[in-house]
């Protein structure tokens, strides 16, 4: 059982990333937790761990833990390592688990996100986050706003309006809008920005194409 104690280090200074196989331990989280079970589209045996450090609401440094898929999971710490540098602010990062599973509890929590083996919002059919090639970022501050302008979140709509006011809130600079450069640590990587979406414009979301 060696492999499950592989754990490859990134990031220096401040910032610090680890990356390691799913082991028993998160992997019973996993289970007992909802967010994975027979049937999901990824075995387990392809996804990560992470270890990842952020800045938090508070201005100070935290912990967060993520899971994403193998094939994602060094350029997942290269994206953060990139926030973390240019101080962008994230409330909690937290595995699914921890929420039952519950996307929709992980979001009220403002829990940023990866893997999470569930369908796609109003679809049958996988989200990509049950593929690991997912991240949900901030889902409070960047909700899933619907195309007739309802959002599932109370929380969420006053930030409904996408522009910065006050640069010094953490929450305001957790905003994600056209231009700054937290969305660019994604999108120069070719991740793809949910704003754009056709049936809603899911503003936390960032895939993997």
């Amino acid at each position: 059982m060696v492999g499950w104690i592989i754990c490859i280090n990134i990031g220096m200074a401040g910032y610090k990333a680890d990356i390691s196989p799913v082991s028993p331990a998160i992997r019973k989280r996993m289970i007992e937790g909802h967010s994975y079970r027979d049937g999901c589209p990824v075995p387990l045996r392809d996804l990560r761990y992470l270890n990842l450090t952020y800045r938090g609401f508070d201005g100070r440094d935290h912990t967060g833990e993520l899971i994403v898929h193998k094939s994602v999971a060094k350029e997942v710490t290269r994206i953060f390592e990139d926030l973390y540098n240019m101080n962008y602010p994230i409330r909690k990062m937290r595995l699914v688990s921890d929420y039952g599973g519950s996307d929709f509890q992980s979001i009220e929590a403002d829990n940023t996100s990866a893997f999470n083996c569930r369908r796609a919002t109003g679809s049958k059919g996988w989200s990509r986050h049950s593929f690991g090639k997912a991240i949900d970022i901030n889902p409070i501050e960047n909700p899933y706003i619907r195309n007739n302008g309802r959002i599932s979140h109370k929380a969420s709509y006053k930030y409904k309006v996408r522009k910065h006011k006050n640069r010094r809130d953490p929450a305001d600079r957790a905003m994600l809008v056209p231009g700054d450069p937290a969305l660019k640590a994604f999108t120069s990587r070719g991740w793809i920005w949910g704003a754009s979406f056709r049936e809603a414009r899911d503003l936390q979301h960032f895939h993997h194409p």
